[in-house]
């Protein structure tokens, strides 16, 4: 793995939303192309704020933060991001919600009018089977279940087909035999695609089966929290 793309850099990386709202310090961190990495840690810690600095959708106080070996820009589809607030789109349907993801790839010119390419929805198509929602691929999202309504979203990031899945706590509210079902279908996934995967996960069994798993927590000498490989 060490001879692979370096995907994430981060160093003396503080985050937070202010100086005065500082939730954490990342010393030192990489992550490389394929890895699946997970990390565990008290509500309200500063997780989700992590994967939110690296998605670019909340700035750094300050330090070093690289992703794809390069400062952090945006560039259109590379990086995946799985929110607890899923933004799915409600009065639409599961196909139009899933295509959202898909238009990455395609020109602004086809994403505005709607001319898609047959690959762009056998795309689509592919992912709402791979997320067992093909019977629902018509229906309007806001008569699915939670849990239904989860996977859309997940089925939303694979149709994107993203270099780096930032995934937060994107199992909740589906039962364990659903759950287990999406984790291995989405481990399946970035594997065969050589995709690097970043989650933050509450069930630290499943946490523990990603290659590398961090914990984020409070340090008695330290004002901060910190992420530490354990």
């Amino acid at each position: 793995m060490s001879s692979s793309k370096r995907v994430i850099h981060a160093k003396n990386l503080k985050i937070g939303y202010s100086e005065k709202a500082v939730l954490g310090i990342i010393e030192k961190l990489e992550i490389r192309q394929g890895e699946i990495v997970s990390i565990i840690g008290e509500s309200g810690i500063g997780k989700t704020t992590f994967l939110k600095t690296v998605a670019n959708l909340v700035k750094p106080i300050e330090g070093c933060l690289e992703t794809f070996e390069e400062d952090v820009v945006i560039v259109r589809g590379r990086v995946g991001f799985i929110p607890q607030k899923l933004g799915l789109i409600k009065h639409e349907t599961v196909f139009a919600n899933v295509m959202e993801g898909a238009i990455c790839n395609e020109s602004i010119w086809r994403s505005i009018t709607g001319f898609h390419k047959q690959k762009t929805i056998d795309t689509v198509q592919k992912a709402i089977e791979q997320m067992n929602l093909s019977d629902k691929i018509n229906e309007s999202v806001k008569r699915l279940s939670g849990g239904q309504q989860r996977r859309v979203a997940i089925a939303r990031t694979i149709a994107q087909k993203p270099r780096l899945i930032l995934a937060d706590e994107f199992l909740s509210e589906l039962d364990d035999n659903t759950a287990n079902n999406v984790w291995n279908t989405m481990l399946d996934y970035v594997k065969t695609e050589s995709i690097t995967l970043v989650i933050v996960e509450h069930n630290v069994s499943r946490a523990k089966s990603a290659q590398r798993c961090f914990s984020m927590q409070n340090q008695d000498t330290l004002e901060y929290a910190t992420l530490k490989e354990v």
